[in-house]
């Protein structure tokens, strides 16, 4: 068997294009998504409504 660049770049597309779906995936998942919805309310919380370890020094 004899792999040449356009293999190698095929693969590397491929890959690529699996872990895309796997993220896909995973950001839909309904068990992700109630701690999705309230990472996403982040930015417009103050600090005193932001969980533990999240807050601004």
């Amino acid at each position: 068997m004899n792999l040449d660049l356009n293999d190698l770049r095929a693969g590397v597309t491929l890959l690529s294009f699996v872990m895309f779906l796997g993220i896909v995936c995973w950001a839909y998942a309904k068990r992700n998504k109630q701690e999705l919805q309230a990472l996403a309310q982040l930015p417009f919380l103050g600090d005193e409504q932001a969980p533990e370890g999240v807050r601004h020094e």
